[in-house]
């Protein structure tokens, strides 16, 4: 791989927020998370001596002319979506792959199967992986065989979008209520889970043949009031000044057994290798009253920022920042190389 001066050249490519903003729907935030996460991506790279710049993308023609005029060697790819759409996360990933430049991170079939939900329950359900029992609707609902309570996401959205504390509902109203506004809202199937009530665990994974488990986080929900839902809700996510923010902190490592710290870690890479898990990803589960184990989702290419989790399960590990940067760097330059040699 030829270099600028010896030098990788390194694009940090984001979905650069939608403008379409308005009101009081708060979805956004997610989304203009990842201008920070770019930015200290972005300062990593200077200071591992990259060659480094922006491609905040929301305009092919503007983002190809960028690509061309930078002349990557490595594209870091930061990019959630495309134009305010997370279903276009794959195809932006299917970009690079299209344009043949070396990308970190997961690969497009991964986070297309990531953020359908539905397919990826049915895949656990396949290889014996335990999930919540769960029910898909696309119009209101006329009957559940589902234990209540029950908690209800959109199928195919990221970043705890559309959860907030009405998701846990406890009567059969509440559900058609919760799912009709869902429906309308985000114009998608909407996946009903049996609630898991218990512990919550998000376990970050590195690394390829072999990955390696990073130091377990757990969403600590003791400091909740009583009314509210012990869930990583949206708000509890993403607004920093709300009180479910503050009062769901993670905590890393968790405070686990041992015994159950080796079946977190083994079930975690069970479904990084069934979803074909690259670079790095997470695994958010939850765990019942009697240590049973619930898988809700792989979440591929998560946060990275500075104050994510995936970030505080690296310092746990006692991993520096810059040094995951040039790992994930030397992943894809390393894939580019063999792929051009075989």
């Amino acid at each position: 791989m030829t270099t600028t001066n010896g030098k990788l050249k390194v694009l940090v490519a984001y979905n650069k927020p939608a403008s379409k903003h308005t009101g009081n729907n708060i979805d956004f935030l997610s989304e203009e998370a990842v201008q920070s996460e770019a930015s200290a991506v972005y300062q990593a790279l200077q200071q591992l001596n990259y060659v480094t710049d922006y491609l905040p993308l929301s305009d092919l023609d503007e983002g190809l002319q960028r690509i061309r005029g930078f002349h990557p060697h490595i594209i870091f790819n930061l990019c959630e979506g495309f134009r305010g759409n997370a279903q276009k996360e794959m195809h932006v990933a299917g970009l690079w792959e299209l344009l043949d430049l070396a990308y970190t991170g997961n690969t497009p079939f991964t986070l297309g199967l990531a953020q359908n939900k539905i397919l990826t329950k049915k895949l656990f359900e396949a290889k014996k992986i335990p999930t919540p029992p769960y029910q898909v609707y696309v119009e209101t609902p006329k009957i559940t065989y589902l234990e209540f309570p029950m908690i209800a996401k959109p199928a195919f959205e990221d970043g705890s979008v559309g959860i907030t504390q009405k998701s846990v509902v406890w009567k059969f109203e509440e559900l058609q209520q919760v799912v009709n506004n869902l429906l309308a809202k985000y114009q998608q199937p909407v996946l009903i889970e049996k609630f898991i009530e218990g512990r919550e665990f998000n376990i970050s994974i590195l690394g390829n043949q072999p990955a390696r488990v990073l130091p377990i986080s757990e969403i600590s929900f003791t400091g909740l009031e009583q009314e509210y839902a012990p869930i990583t809700s949206y708000e509890a996510k993403w607004l920093n000044e709300h009180p479910l923010y503050q009062k769901t902190p993670a905590i890393c490592p968790a405070d686990v057994p041992e015994k159950l710290k080796r079946r977190l870690e083994d079930t975690a890479l069970q479904v990084y290798q069934i979803l074909s898990g690259r670079d790095y990803g997470r695994v958010d589960v939850r765990v019942d009253h009697s240590d049973h184990i619930h898988v809700l989702e792989y979440n591929p290419n998560p946060d990275i920022s500075l104050d994510a989790g995936f970030s505080r399960s690296l310092k746990a590990a006692g991993m520096k920042y810059e040094e995951f940067i040039d790992f994930l760097v030397h992943q894809a330059s390393n894939r580019m190389t063999h792929d051009h040699d075989s």
